[in-house]
């Protein structure tokens, strides 16, 4: 079963069903069922045109449920027509959909997490992550979001703001390699650039391009995980690290600095630095401090930590850390790495071990776990 092809086809088919006059709810429910149908009948009679089977299938079940309920009766006039099977039409309907999604009915946290679930393909878990809320309270506030806009018109697109902001997250959880979207966050942000002259959008797929420029150095042939500072920079790819350097100096220009023109400035030092040695962390403080007076976002203050930590030595980090809520994502290996640079291993041994059983990925939990073990060996041994 190719769940890639599944994924890739998944925004169409919902932009073509709401097109057709489903509501968003009952069209992203009716796909749903027709993922799950693919998935069991796909393996042993793969269809010549998979996209046309999965928008009739996914039609038939939404007329199924429109029928049995009385209640959608007045809709059931805007849905007589099934689509003929075969070749359905080539057009890309994704960043239509994240702008339809971004919908002025939603506030904009709302159109966020429904996007990241209904195009986006995330998990309910995995978007609580990224806004660092419980699972039931994400799983509520999605359900909220499509009360809110079932039988809503979808002819008033959402802001660009929103929309910037599912495709980072989007790109967040790609790049991290749970599941494979950064690639395709690049590729909407690219056309939203195109579309749009916005220094924002420009300073977003600037700061896409130069964390992904460094995507083959992240990991050893193992698959663990490789920090920054011991990357090989040589598999960076400059290519790509000029071109978003290029797109970010031009926003820059224009002197309306927002949030990701500020983070993409962040990548633009490091990727500029030689050697992890040699890398302005100063300069990165600085521009913490305008990320913060942007954001006041409590992930920032805590990768601020880790810059004064560089930039001022890790007891000043330690100063800023204890400052931030312990229960932050991260705190913990945060505090851990200031300690060890800062010489007190058993310490820093003690809180890698305590990282990796709050680690929600297993690359990371193996990463933190192994500096753990090589710590109090050295503690043993030295």
């Amino acid at each position: 079963m190719n769940e890639a092809l599944l994924r890739s086809l998944t925004p169409s088919v919902l932009g073509i069903l709401v097109r057709r006059g489903a509501d968003f709810a009952a069209a992203e429910d009716a796909l749903q069922e027709a993922l799950v149908e693919a998935v069991r009948v796909w393996p042993a009679d793969m269809p010549r045109e998979p996209k046309g089977w999965l928008i009739t299938v996914a039609w038939r079940r939404y007329l199924d449920a429109a029928r049995s309920d009385t209640a959608r009766r007045r809709r059931e006039d805007l849905v007589e027509e099934e689509p003929a099977p075969g070749p359905a039409p080539g057009v890309d309907d994704t960043l239509q959909l994240y702008f339809l999604c971004a919908h002025p009915a939603l506030t904009p946290s709302s159109a966020v997490a429904l996007t990241l679930r209904a195009v986006g393909g995330l998990t309910t878990r995995q978007i609580a992550q990224a806004y660092l809320v419980p699972e039931a309270t994400m799983a509520q506030r999605i359900s909220r979001a499509k009360r809110t806009v079932s039988g809503v018109r979808f002819d008033q697109p959402g802001d660009v703001a929103t929309v910037l902001r599912v495709l980072y997250l989007v790109f967040n959880e790609g790049y991290s390699g749970d599941v494979d979207l950064a690639a395709e966050a690049i590729r909407l942000t690219r056309q939203l650039a195109a579309a749009i002259d916005h220094p924002e959008v420009a300073g977003l797929l600037a700061l896409m391009l130069l964390h992904h420029a460094r995507r083959s150095a992240r990991t050893g042939p193992d698959g663990s995980l490789v920090p920054l500072a011991e990357q090989d920079r040589g598999r960076w790819d400059t290519v790509m690290i000029a071109e978003g350097v290029a797109i970010l100096q031009a926003a820059l220009a224009r002197d309306r600095l927002g949030e990701f023109q500020a983070q993409a400035a962040i990548a633009a030092l490091h990727a500029d630095a030689p050697t992890a040695g040699e890398t302005d962390w100063v300069q990165i403080v600085e521009w913490y401090d305008e990320l913060v007076r942007l954001t006041d976002s409590p992930v920032v203050r805590l990768n601020r930590a880790v810059a004064v930590g560089e930039a001022d030595g890790p007891r000043a980090g330690l100063a800023v850390l204890a400052a931030l809520d312990d229960a932050l994502p991260r705190h913990t290996a945060v505090a851990a790495y200031l300690h060890e640079r800062d010489g007190d291993l058993e310490t820093a041994a003690r809180l890698y071990a305590e990282a990796a059983r709050k680690a929600s990925n297993l690359a990371e939990r193996d990463h933190l776990t192994r500096r753990a073990a090589r710590l109090t060996q050295l503690r043993r041994t030295g």
